[in-house]
C-alpha cells in the first residue's frame, strides 16, 4: 500500500475513475412479481449473507420476498417485502453482488496470497468496513480503485487469477466475520513506505499484517 504508481497503473486509475464517473441507474422498486435482472442481483446478495435458499432464477416469489423481510427486520427497516429505494441503499452497504465478489477475491489474492488464511479474511473484512463507513467511497468498486489506497492495483498483482482460498475469504468476511477488528487500514511494517500509515492506532497484528483503524 502508499506506493507511487507506475505509469500502467497510473493509466488504469484514469480509466477506472473515468468509468466510475459514469452514471449509473438507479435500481428499480422490485416486488412480487418481478423478473428482471436486478432481481438475480438481489437474490446472489442474500444468499451471500444467508437470507435466501432458493434458486437463482430471476423470479421475485415467496422465497425472496420472505428473504426480503428478515433483511429489512435485521436492519430496522419496515419489513413490507418490497426492494425499493431504502431497502437497495442498505443492501449495497453491507452487501455485494456477483462482480464484487470477484473484486474482492481478486484483492485477496493479490494483497494476501501468502498470508495465513484469517488474515486473508481481514484484509476482505477492510474492504467491507470501508464500505459501511462514510469516509470512504460507496462502492466496492470505488474503494478497491481508489487511489494509492492499495498496492496490488499501482504494481498490477490486482490482474491475477485468484485461487479458491481468496474467494472463500472473500466470502466469509461479506457474511460478518471480521478478525481485523472493524479495521480501516492494513499495512506491512517491512514494505510500508508511509509515514501517514504508521499514525493510524493500531489494532493487532495478523501474518505480515498490521490492522489500524
Amino acid at each position: 500500500m502508499f506506493q507511487k504508481k507506475s505509469g500502467i497503473a497510473l493509466f488504469l486509475s484514469v480509466l477506472v475513475a473515468f468509468l466510475l464517473a459514469v452514471p449509473a441507474s438507479a435500481a428499480p422498486v422490485l416486488k412480487k412479481g418481478s423478473r428482471t435482472g436486478d432481481v438475480w442481483d438481489l437474490q446472489y446478495r442474500l444468499q451471500v449473507i444467508g437470507l435466501y435458499q432458493g434458486p437463482l432464477d430471476g423470479i421475485y416469489g415467496s422465497k425472496t420476498t420472505q428473504a426480503v423481510r428478515q433483511f429489512q427486520k435485521k436492519y430496522g427497516m419496515p419489513a413490507d417485502g418490497i426492494t425499493g429505494k431504502m431497502t437497495w441503499k442498505k443492501l449495497k452497504k453491507v452487501t455485494v453482488n456477483r462482480s464484487e465478489m470477484q473484486m474482492l477475491a481478486q484483492l485477496v489474492y493479490s494483497e494476501a496470497r501468502g498470508e495465513p488464511y484469517v488474515g486473508q479474511v481481514a484484509v476482505a473484512a477492510v474492504v467491507m468496513n470501508r464500505l459501511q463507513s462514510s469516509n470512504f467511497p460507496n462502492s466496492i468498486q470505488e474503494i478497491i480503485f481508489q487511489p494509492y489506497a492499495f498496492t496490488a492495483i499501482d504494481d498490477g498483482q490486482y490482474w491475477l487469477t485468484p485461487g479458491k482460498t481468496a474467494y472463500r475469504a472473500a466470502y466469509e468476511a461479506v457474511r460478518g466475520w471480521d478478525p481485523s477488528g472493524n479495521a480501516l487500514f492494513y499495512f506491512n511494517p517491512k514494505t510500508a513506505t508511509s509515514k501517514w500509515i504508521w499514525s493510524r492506532p493500531q489494532i493487532k497484528k495478523i501474518g505480515s499484517h498490521i490492522f489500524a483503524k
